[in-house]
């Protein structure tokens, strides 16, 4: 589904961040980029995602190079991008809003105008957020904040769901609820999901394949692969703490 062809990239200044780097992800994989701070995890995302582009190379997603962001790719970063004016149910509705309406007169209807709703209903029933959904974001917990923002990405029936360090600002407990539930979404949605963090623990959990990059320049693909992932409870098991342990010592190399 992802398709990085000899890929550079640098900033204005500085050592390039990506250098003839390719990548291949099939539909339907977990991925995690995991690595120290400034390594490229994040800047890898947005190139995804179509906010920055190569310098060189090319980023094809189902086979079309990304020149922009596209409708079917779903964005969640740390800090949920919520509009505190607007209720939870408008927060979940905004991407349908904008797809539906957002025509070349460059006006769209008001939040919440969009015609078939039910689906937002749907994702809020099925995120536990019913009940709160006329509250705004400063009368939420931040476990309940960071479901709005997957709700309103799952509104819009995305293929494509990449996540920035989404649960970094969490309690352990809320952390650890919701990548759970991200599981079981990739799960029962068939999505190809790409989340970026630095946590070690929540790469082994999330991560079926984990792409580990070192500091720039990041010249090829390193690649470990977590097929037991999957397994009940593997949080708990001994697959799970080797993992871990293997990723640690190989972010030490």
């Amino acid at each position: 589904m992802i398709n990085v062809q000899n890929l550079t990239f640098s900033y204005q200044t500085g050592l390039p961040v990506f250098q003839q780097f390719n990548w291949l992800v099939e539909k339907g994989e977990s991925w995690v980029l995991l690595g120290p701070s400034g390594c490229g995890k994040s800047t890898l995302l947005y190139l995804l995602a179509g906010l920055r582009f190569p310098n060189e190379g090319q980023v094809l997603i189902n086979g079309n190079m990304i020149k922009r962001p596209r409708p079917e790719t779903g964005l969640i970063i740390q800090d949920y991008g919520l509009m505190p004016w607007a209720t939870v149910f408008q927060n979940a509705a905004l991407g349908l809003t904008i797809r539906d309406f957002y025509g070349p007169d460059g006006k769209h209807a008001p939040l919440g105008a969009v015609d078939d709703l039910s689906q937002v209903e749907f994702w809020l029933e099925r995120l536990g957020l019913l009940d709160v959904k006329h509250k705004y974001p400063d009368q939420l917990s931040g476990g309940q904040r960071q479901r709005t923002a997957i709700a309103r990405t799952l509104a819009i029936h995305p293929d494509l769901f990449l996540m920035d360090e989404p649960f970094s600002s969490l309690d352990a407990p809320t952390r650890e609820s919701l990548q759970q539930l991200v599981l079981e979404l990739w799960r029962e949605q068939n999505l190809t999901l790409v989340t970026v963090t630095h946590s070690i623990e929540e790469a082994a959990i999330l991560g079926q394949k984990i792409l580990l990059l070192k500091q720039p320049p990041n010249t090829e693909a390193q690649i470990i692969h977590n097929s037991q992932m999957n397994q009940p409870l593997f949080r708990q098991t001994a697959a799970y703490q080797e993992v871990c342990q293997d990723l640690r010592e190989r972010m030490l190399i």
